[in-house]
């Protein structure tokens, strides 16, 4: 059960030195964001009362309802990441490239609209898979620290033991590097080299993967007045992290001790499933309603995890590296409430505004035996629930269409440091549409903050790290009708 825990702020992964799954966990495969097709993602993700998009069957599977024709649609995507960070006066940047797929679908439509008497004019069917939540991410952080040093966190945790019981992903890295020492005057008490502070603490951590979901939809048009859908999606999640932290006497002034390097692997793979439904209400031609529920999604998860210290002590080096580690645990994620209005303008002009609730206090971890009640009760008291906003609209001259978009995804913290890291996206896009095909390119630019930590700041004073993240999606969809 055991490995290093991660800090998740809102995108950044930080280490602590010990313990096991957690709330991170939980927030990390909680958090959506918006992909799917080019003219979906230069709305923001905002079209929950329009519908006409298969990336809607991810949100408000309703949309389903509204087309008239078989369509297939397949979007590559470019995503950027960049991050720049302040940790103790000194600034440090990185950044990562990504290509990926963000929608591959199909959506077939059968008329009944003729000696029907039932008032059902169509029903639809779509198949697809849609992007959910890009993992991919690189950020570097380094500064001199005049006050502590990770090895402090390991001396708290080995006080009062012995060294058989030292946490082998960490602490007893420590130990069998000699970076740890017994202190003769105490008996089970300890102390580490680092004599004097002042040495640089450099963190690496990238960071890759995805989430995404494969849909079965299944939607009718009742009277062209009222549009129902639901959706049956499939999740697989992957995440992968390396992450590097060193601490080096760079001036030359720590007697016995030239460096350390501390590096972890976390991989994670799982599947899960959950079921959406949706509703559209048209009751004049220009303005529409919408509402959706998502149910939470079970995910299946299992972690692989490993982790190896080196250390410089000026007249020998020292390796270590700790056995494989496993652990299999489930994720449940939060219900997902969506209200939406939509506005046709001349047939020329349409704009949506999303409404999304999410209350984060409602994720939870578990595996069997269940061991994660004390994680379960952080989730309740740390995180709340949030609300998202999207607002997307697009204005045509035929063959040609022109889109925008701003989404607000509010902080899940309720107290601390990052209780006003919101996530800000500015989107748009072009499209070129004839009768039996169309392209369309989406540009998608999120920004967002956090504060987060080189490792345990209790009872240490350690100074926090401010990250930024700005990051770019270019998308380009490909869809033909018949």
């Amino acid at each position: 059960m055991k490995k290093y825990t991660l800090i998740l702020g809102v995108g950044l992964f930080y280490a602590f030195s010990t313990a096991a799954q957690n709330d991170i966990d939980a927030m990390r495969y909680s958090q959506l964001t918006f992909g799917g097709t080019a003219r979906f993602a230069s709305m923001a993700g905002s079209m929950g009362a329009l519908g006409g998009d298969i990336s809607t069957l991810s949100f408000n599977p309703a949309g389903i309802a509204v087309f008239r024709k078989t369509e297939l649609t397949i979007t590559p995507s470019i995503y950027s990441q960049h991050s720049s960070s302040s940790y103790n006066t000194s600034e440090s940047g990185d950044g990562k490239l990504n290509f990926n797929l963000g929608n591959i679908g199909l959506v077939t439509s059968w008329n009944t609209r003729e000696n029907n008497r039932s008032g059902w004019e169509s029903f639809n069917f779509g198949f697809g898979y849609n992007r959910t939540n890009n993992f991919h991410s690189r950020t570097s952080v380094q500064g001199s620290n005049k006050t502590s040093s990770l090895l402090d966190t390991y001396v708290a945790n080995a006080n009062g033991h012995s060294s058989d019981d030292f946490d082998r992903f960490s602490t007893d890295l420590a130990w069998q590097t000699y970076l740890l020492n017994p202190d003769t005057s105490v008996n089970l008490q300890y102390n580490h080299v680092i004599k004097r502070y002042g040495q640089l603490q450099r963190k690496s951590v990238e960071s890759k993967g995805s989430m995404g979901e494969t849909v079965l939809s299944f939607g009718g048009n009742y009277k062209g007045k009222v549009l129902v859908g639901g959706t049956v999606g499939f999740v697989n999640a992957r995440y992968v992290e390396e992450s590097v932290y060193e601490e080096i006497d760079d001036q030359d002034t720590i007697q016995n001790f030239k460096s350390f390097t501390y590096s972890q692997d976390l991989n994670t793979k799982g599947n899960g499933v959950n079921f959406k439904l949706g509703f559209i209400v048209k009751p004049t031609d220009w303005f529409r309603v919408g509402a959706a529920i998502h149910t939470p999604t079970v995910l299946g998860l299992k972690d692989e995890y490993s982790s190896a210290m080196r250390s410089d002590l000026e007249s020998v080096k020292y390796d270590t590296v700790s056995p494989k580690g496993s652990f299999d645990y489930s994720v449940t994620t939060p219900f997902r409430v969506m209200g939406s209005i939509g506005f046709i303008i001349n047939k020329n002009a349409l704009l949506n505004v999303d409404y999304e609730h999410v209350d984060y206090t409602y994720a939870q971890l578990y595996s069997s035996p269940n061991v994660f009640a004390d994680v379960n009760k952080t989730i309740r008291s740390k995180y709340t629930s949030a609300q998202n906003i999207r607002v997307g609209g697009e204005i045509r001259f035929d063959p040609l269409s022109f889109r925008a978009g701003y989404a607000l995804y509010g902080s899940p913290f309720k107290t601390g440091d990052n209780k006003n890291a919101n996530r800000t996206s500015y989107t748009a896009g072009i499209g070129f549409r004839e009768n039996n095909y169309f392209i369309d390119f989406a540009y998608v630019f999120t920004k967002y903050s956090e504060t987060s930590y080189l490792y345990d700041p209790t009872g240490l004073d350690l100074s926090s790290v401010k990250n930024d993240y700005r990051n770019s999606s270019f998308m380009l969809t490909f869809g033909v009708k018949f």
